[in-house]
């Protein structure tokens, strides 16, 4: 990539300054004046030379290592050392092909230095009208560079974000994993209290639960399918524990066969969010889990009782909401909206997330 961009510049400043050389000349001659190439350049075409050394000075050297560098005195300095420096070797050089043009020309030549005589104006003028060009030229050249110094920051900074966030990512899951394995260990120690059988169901659907976190996931994206999958087996998992008053609805509007890429273990946290904290040991709970799939958007509606927690209950800490937030932020940026929190009367908690996928 930074070859094609160096080829492409190349040929840009090649064809500009051929076009400022030749196309003078092109026009002299349409216009039926008989010149040789030479005697443009010796008299005109030398300009260009000079606004192409002016250019490139500034642009490779002058601005790249005094004034991109914070050095702004020498860099204004130097330019004005070397621009009236050119502008007073440009009247030397005009007074050099006056003479060659005199003595290859005797009768022209002692027309055209009657007139040079009369009307040449004062030196000081004559470098200051030759410097101004220059002063343009210069400031062209400063302009360009700054510009594509600025772009090039833009461009490795936008890297260096991104490769930012693919590590914050990466951070990200490796916190998820570990949060939501001791989640669910918790689960099958409480159960192989009261029923061993339900213990070693748990165990199996446990072992299909790790399979995806362990190797389904390691790419930034997964299938849909895939990741409903993990998402009915781990409330599989979570209704083997529950009490007969607690009322578990799922519902799965989606094709089971869908290749929606969609972030691995996105929707994980906020289902175990709705078991932690939707479910009461004493008083009649209910959890309603909704995803579906319109038109290149994924949608998740969990609503679910809200039930106070005893003081000595640290398992909604708020790790998981907090890297859903982060996550949804990385993976898409301006593509999800989320709505989350209690009822009016606070017996309910509801959280709907819609991802756009296209």
């Amino acid at each position: 990539m930074p070859d094609i961009h160096i080829n492409k510049r190349l040929i840009t400043h090649i064809v500009v300054w051929g076009i400022l050389l030749l196309f003078p000349y092109l026009m002299l001659v349409r216009g039926g004046i008989d010149t040789s190439f030479f005697s443009y350049l010796l008299f005109g075409g030398i300009w260009i030379i000079v606004w192409m050394l002016v250019f490139y000075l500034n642009y490779f050297w002058l601005v790249p290592k005094f004034l991109l560098n914070h050095r702004n005195g020498w860099f204004f300095f130097l330019n004005f050392l070397f621009l009236f420096g050119l502008a007073f070797g440009t009247y030397q050089w005009e007074q050099f092909t006056f003479f060659y043009f005199a003595d290859r020309f005797p009768e022209e030549g002692k027309e055209w230095g009657e007139r040079f005589i009369e009307f040449r104006p004062p030196l000081m003028v004559e470098i200051f009208r030759n410097a101004f060009p220059l002063f343009i030229t210069a400031t062209i050249a400063t302009i360009i560079k700054i510009s594509e110094s600025w772009k090039e920051m833009e461009r490795s900074r936008n890297e260096a974000e991104k490769a930012l966030a693919e590590a914050e990512l990466q951070n990200l899951r490796s916190q998820l994993n570990p949060h939501f394995l001791l989640n669910t260990l918790n689960n099958i120690y409480a159960l192989i209290a009261f029923d061993t059988d339900k213990a070693q169901e748990s165990v199996q659907e446990l072992s299909m639960l790790l399979r995806h976190v362990l190797y389904d996931n390691k790419e930034q994206f997964t299938s849909l399918s895939k990741e409903m999958e993990f998402i009915r087996s781990y409330i599989e998992l979570m209704r083997i524990r529950l009490s007969s008053n607690v009322t578990v609805e799922t519902e799965y509007d989606l094709n089971p066969q869908s290749q929606t890429q969609i972030a691995p273990l996105i929707f994980i946290s906020l289902v175990e969010n709705a078991f932690k904290h939707g479910i009461s040991p004493t008083e009649p709970s209910y959890i309603k889990i909704r995803f579906s799939e319109v038109q290149g958007v994924v949608r998740c509606l969990i609503q679910n009782s809200n039930h106070r927690k005893v003081g000595y209950d640290k398992s909604g800490s708020g790790i998981g909401l907090e890297q859903v937030k982060k996550r949804l932020d990385l993976s898409y940026p301006g593509k999800y909206s989320w709505h989350y929190g209690l009822s009016n009367d606070g017996k309910e908690y509801s959280s709907s997330l819609e991802i756009f996928t296209n």
